[in-house]
Order: structure tokens, then C-alpha cells, then sequence
């Protein structure tokens, strides 16, 4: 079943990457983040509500929320260095490069979580790195 909701989230995550930058020809890539944002919040906290989930916050440990709140800032930094890579750069070319987090969460997968690596993991993880450099090292025509 996890494999349906990662490649619905790799089509959702297609869908920003698309219509982002199609949004981004009149305005500020920080402006188009933030009013992205106040809908991310709307939804996600719409979510939590329609699931009954609100009393699960008092459960949530001082580790947990720390961990959390470091992931949104991070999440926030992501967002917002994407959206301005997508100002610069046509949309194909950005992705690829972004996606390059696939290979630094491997990464910090097997470092901070201990999780296992295997051949496979590591040959993926080489063919992302060589299919970015491929694109970094090619011409895009905007």
C-alpha cells in the first residue's frame, strides 16, 4: 500500500513543480510561497480536524516536536530555494536537480537511522547522480 501513496505524492509533487512554475511568470517566488503556504496550512490542519486527530497533539513528546519543527524549517528552506530555482531555470532541469534530495536522504537515511544499504540502493542512488549531472551539464533552452 505505500507504494500507491509515494507514487501519488511523486505525482503530486509533479503537479507543484508544473503549476508553480507556470505561477511564478508575474510574481515574486517568495510571495507565490507564501500564499501556497496559507493553503498547505488550511488543508493539512483541515485534515487533522475531519480525521478527530486534534487530541493527538498533547500526546506529542518535547523530542518529537523539536524533530518536527527542525523538518518544517526545513521543509520551509526546500520550498522556498525550489521556488526561486524555478525563477532561473526551466522546470525539467530544476526538478532533476532538486531530486537529488532522493540521493542526500539515502544518505542521511543510512547515517542518522541506521538503515540498511543495499546494491540496489546504491546503484539508484549512482544512476539519479549521473542522470543530474547528464542534465546540469546540458544546454537548456529557455
Amino acid at each position: 500500500m505505500w507504494i500507491l501513496w509515494a507514487l501519488s505524492a511523486a505525482i503530486a509533487a509533479a503537479l507543484v513543480i508544473v503549476l508553480t512554475k507556470a505561477g511564478l511568470k508575474n510574481v515574486d517566488s517568495s510571495v507565490a510561497f507564501a500564499i501556497q503556504s496559507v493553503f498547505i496550512l488550511v488543508i493539512s490542519w483541515g485534515v487533522v480536524f475531519f480525521q478527530g486527530n486534534l487530541d493527538d497533539l498533547k500526546e506529542i513528546d518535547n523530542k518529537t516536536w523539536m524533530l518536527l519543527i527542525a523538518a518544517g524549517v526545513a521543509t520551509t528552506l526546500s520550498s522556498l530555494f525550489s521556488f526561486k530555482a524555478l525563477t532561473l531555470g526551466p522546470a525539467s532541469y530544476v526538478v532533476t536537480m532538486e531530486r537529488l534530495s532522493l540521493v542526500f536522504a539515502i544518505i542521511l537515511s543510512v547515517i542518522f537511522l541506521k538503515e540498511k544499504i543495499t546494491w540496489q540502493l546504491v546503484t539508484g542512488a549512482a544512476i539519479m547522480v549521473a542522470g543530474a549531472v547528464l542534465v546540469a551539464l546540458s544546454d537548456p533552452k529557455e
